[in-house]
């Protein structure tokens, strides 16, 4: 919940941000209408670009993050079935090259578990990716070394390795996907426009010296909770929306593939 709670503080920072920015952009707007009452008039082109640019820009970030969110969630039951068709298709060895393999397979399966359930110790999920890399070489020599084995069909060539290079991609794919966010400056800009948006609403609540304080909050706190779910969806391993349910079908393989 680390990640949560910095994600939580940022939103919360954004939230107070805007509320100043909301009294900031309404006090000077007031000062501005003590000297000249139609300080105001003109603005609203200015105003309406500047949110339809705030809600684009909202639009796109959220809308790439819940596309990464899915393919994540989309590459674990594709890992899911890589692993357990490179499993069943061991059955094409001889039968004295199939148990070392199988426990090879199974090894390297804990070892792709482990690097997600490290998290979010970094540190260690780097270990046990390093070492399901170096699995990956050793299942692949002994898995080419048993296809060149005599007795062993061709189909066992033809199939099996396949199978296995399709599992180290994926593995990869995922690998690299874990690592694909947008530049921080997207994020900076994002946080940055929702404050001068805040200043810029601040300003044109000028109509009296009443003013709805709910109206405020209203924009603050949803503004505050859009920029908290897309970081969310960005990081699915730390926060409170996450895919660690997904891990499930390859626990489920594990535990098919026995001891």
């Amino acid at each position: 919940m680390g990640h949560a709670l910095q994600v939580g503080l940022i939103a919360l920072g954004l939230f107070a941000g805007m509320l100043a920015f909301l009294e900031v952009g309404r006090r000077l707007a007031l000062r501005r209408l003590r000297r000249d009452r139609s300080a105001g008039e003109g603005v609203s082109a200015v105003d309406g670009a500047v949110f339809a640019l705030l809600g684009l820009l909202i639009a796109f970030t959220f809308s790439g993050a819940s596309t990464r969110f899915e393919a994540r969630r989309h590459l674990i039951v594709e890992e899911t079935n890589a692993i357990g068709t490179a499993y069943l298709r061991l059955d094409l060895l001889p039968a004295e090259a199939q148990p070392a393999l199988r426990d090879a397979l199974r090894a390297y399966l804990d070892a792709r578990l482990a690097i997600y359930q490290k998290l979010p110790d970094l540190a260690a999920a780097r270990e046990e990716l390093a070492r399901s890399q170096r699995m990956q070489a050793e299942i692949w020599r002994e898995a080419v070394a048993a296809v060149r084995a005599e007795g062993a069909p061709p189909a066992a060539a033809i199939l099996l390795l396949p199978a296995l290079n399709a599992m180290f991609d994926i593995a990869t794919t995922r690998t690299l996907t874990t690592r694909m966010h947008p530049p921080a400056i997207v994020f900076g800009m994002l946080a940055g426009l929702a404050l001068f948006a805040s200043l810029l609403a601040g300003y044109g609540m000028t109509g009296s010296r009443l003013y709805s304080w709910f109206h405020m909050v209203a924009f603050a706190l949803v503004m505050a909770i859009a920029f908290f779910v897309i970081l969310d969806l960005e990081y699915p391993r730390f926060g409170l929306i996450r895919v660690d349910e997904f891990d499930r079908a390859l626990v489920e393989l594990r535990e098919s593939m026995g001891r």
